[in-house]
């Protein structure tokens, strides 16, 4: 099976869905909603990450779902690959938590639950999610809420919207301090964020690191900051494809220092060569973007931090 179907993969089963399916029952009392505690008799799994990942407390055991099956059924990589491909679309019982009360029914169509759910604003959850979290600006965070890309989600988390080459909105990366996922029955094409007729199209995985590459660049002119959303579908590929064939158009592989991030950034190389537009390749001082910007505002604090404290005597604010 090819990486990106396994990623997608990946994306579609919980964990907690092979637990369930194996007898495990979730602990409530023990659990918090970064680590839910799963016990099948004396047996205990930790699901982390949104349901990424687990670890077993009692051993060395973790990774990701299909290492789960693995690990539970004693079986190999394609033997666990065919159970966990069984688990799609099954319902997995979530802690009261995890989603909102009101979520809409499954009826609703993807403009519908987009549209009910409010912008963000100054001082909400998510905003400070984004600010305080993410340590994204106030101007790229307003600059997204003003393209409409961005809503509040459940729970302190937020909304990134993916649109087609329409602007027809098809689902939204789901990020938050206790979840990541993307909306159940979307399609993810790509997040977008800056002039539609941009030339300089800057590609990342997730829509947060879109936004922190525009912090670094502080929005720069002329750049459209995109997102595939972790994925690599083939409406994604098209819709790149398509941005890439305009005249003067310059493809940037933005994208993760990790084995993934090179895969897609050789993806879109290969696409750029194919429509012939120029192609670059940059590189996030740390792992992810988002990852960079927060090491960055760290950094910030501190200098602050020391500067303060070399203030002399006589400038420091008066007491009383």
């Amino acid at each position: 099976m090819e990486k990106q179907k396994l990623e997608e993969l990946r994306d579609r089963v919980p964990c907690a869905a092979v637990l369930e399916q194996a007898g495990f029952a979730i602990d409530i009392k023990e659990s918090t909603r970064k680590a839910l505690k799963y016990r099948r008799g004396a047996e205990i799994v930790i699901v982390i990450h949104g349901g990424r990942g687990w670890f077993d407390p009692l051993s060395d055991a973790k990774g990701d779902v299909f290492a789960l099956a693995k690990h539970l059924d004693g079986v190999n990589f394609v033997e666990a690959l065919d159970r966990v491909a069984d688990l799609v679309g099954v319902i997995v019982r979530d802690p009261a938590w995890s989603r909102p009360a009101g979520r809409p029914a499954k009826s609703t169509t993807i403009p519908e639950r987009w549209a009910i759910r409010r912008r963000p604003w100054q001082g909400s959850l998510s905003w400070r999610y984004l600010r305080a979290e993410r340590c994204l600006p106030a101007t790229i965070i307003r600059e997204a809420i003003e393209r409409d890309v961005l809503r509040e989600g459940p729970y302190g988390s937020m909304w990134a919207a993916h649109v087609d080459d329409n602007g027809a909105l098809t689902g939204w990366e789901e990020r938050g301090p206790d979840w990541r996922g993307f909306s159940e029955g979307g399609s993810k094409i790509l997040f977008r964020l800056g002039s539609s007729d941009a030339m300089r199209l800057c590609v990342t995985e997730a829509a947060i690191d879109a936004m922190s590459l525009a912090a670094f660049e502080g929005l720069r002119e002329g750049s459209l900051y995109l997102s595939t959303g972790g994925g690599w579908s083939p409406a994604t590929e098209a819709a790149v494809r398509q941005l890439a064939a305009r005249p003067g158009a310059v493809l940037v592989a933005a994208t993760d220092v990790n084995s993934q991030g090179e895969t897609f950034a050789g993806r879109l190389r290969a696409i750029a060569d194919e429509v012939g537009c120029d192609w670059l390749r940059l590189k996030p001082p740390a792992e992810d973007w988002n990852e960079a910007l927060k090491a960055r505002e760290e950094e910030r604090r501190e200098r602050r931090m020391e500067t303060s404290r070399g203030l002399p005597h006589a400038r420091r604010p008066r007491q009383g």
